[in-house]
């Protein structure tokens, strides 16, 4: 479990970064096609299998293609439990380009605390198994950093790129949720809602984790990166800024649901303003908010979601003034049809 503890100051500077930061979905893309079995071992599904919907249809694709991933040296950077050094987060340079040329101008110092070479406590981790290329990296090799850059370009353009203007557009759609959250509920809207799994109990917020940390933001706030390909969260501690956390995106925001819209399947068991009122609970949704989406009086909407509580395929949270209605996860199993 990796517990983030905020301060009022914090609770003050929780900002939404304004892009997706295009180096660290590469590597968190090669995480997914380089690493698919993750800690679940014998090369399950593990780390693709938590993707989320969009991320999981990709990975089959590409899987599927005949083509073969090859991520040189870049494999090597990737830990098969989703660990992902932090010189290749890059977070305030959201082009790929120029974050592979800041990643690749890395003091040898700095990479060797981000890479846990030689073994001492790092900054947020080290890789379990660093290989040859990885202590040549952190000694300062020159070709060692070409490799690096070669290696990564190679696999963006491949694999990456392609995707990019859906990335882009999914990643922003979820920025809007997120404003919106942030508008309608508060702060406490926003961290409740950013995972499923998450929990947040002020002053703390929650996130699963292999590893246990705890890690204060020491009133320099928090900055949020949602993530295309991120199965869970990636936290970068900075001493001199703000802590960063990279999230995976919602995926009703990002219009995965609607690959699977079943509102009219399900109008005859619930009725047809209560299937959709569940449908557009994909999203979690204020009173307000899900009476605006649904289009009925927020009288309605609240009677609505109720009911939907009572059958337990909906959670209400009171955030502040306001309640947030969320998707238990029955709810989210009726709608994909996994339900029989």
């Amino acid at each position: 479990m990796i517990r983030l503890h905020f301060t009022a100051a914090d609770l003050c500077r929780i900002t939404l970064a304004p892009a997706v930061d295009a180096l660290a979905e590469t590597a968190l893309g090669a995480g997914l096609l380089l690493r698919p079995g993750g800690r679940d071992g014998g090369g399950g599904p593990g780390q693709a299998r938590r993707a989320r919907a969009a991320a999981r249809e990709w990975h089959g694709r590409s899987a599927r293609g005949g083509s073969t991933v090859r991520g040189g040296v870049l494999a090597e950077l990737i830990g098969e439990d989703g660990f992902v050094p932090d010189f290749l987060l890059q977070p305030e340079v959201h082009d790929f380009a120029e974050g592979l040329e800041a990643a690749a101008a890395t003091p040898p110092e700095r990479l060797a605390l981000d890479l846990g070479i030689p073994e001492a406590a790092g900054w947020n981790g080290a890789l379990a198994r660093p290989g040859r290329w990885a202590r040549e990296l952190a000694q300062g090799s020159t070709a060692a950093s070409r490799a690096l850059v070669h290696d990564t370009r190679h696999f963006f353009e491949a694999w990456v790129e392609p995707l990019w203007p859906r990335i882009r557009r999914d990643t922003l759609a979820d920025r809007a949720l997120r404003s919106e959250m942030l508008l309608r509920g508060g702060v406490d809207a926003l961290l409740t809602t950013l995972g499923t799994t998450w929990r947040w109990q002020a002053p703390t917020l929650h996130l699963p984790s292999v590893s246990t940390y705890d890690i204060p933001l020491c009133g320099r706030g928090l900055l949020l990166i949602p993530s295309w390909f991120a199965t869970g969260p990636l936290v970068m501690y900075r001493p001199e800024a703000a802590t960063v956390l990279v999230y995976p995106l919602n995926d009703a925001a990002a219009g995965d649901a609607g690959t699977d819209e079943r509102p009219e399947a399900l109008a005859a068991l619930l009725g047809r303003t209560r299937a959709r009122v569940l449908a557009l609970l994909r999203s979690p949704a204020t009173t307000t908010a899900l009476a605006s989406r649904a289009s009925v009086s927020l009288a309605a909407a609240s009677h609505q979601a109720a009911v939907l509580r009572a059958a337990g395929l909906v959670d209400t949270v009171r955030t502040g003034t306001a309640v947030l209605h969320s998707l238990t996860p029955l709810g989210h199993s009726l709608l994909a049809g996994v339900v029989r």
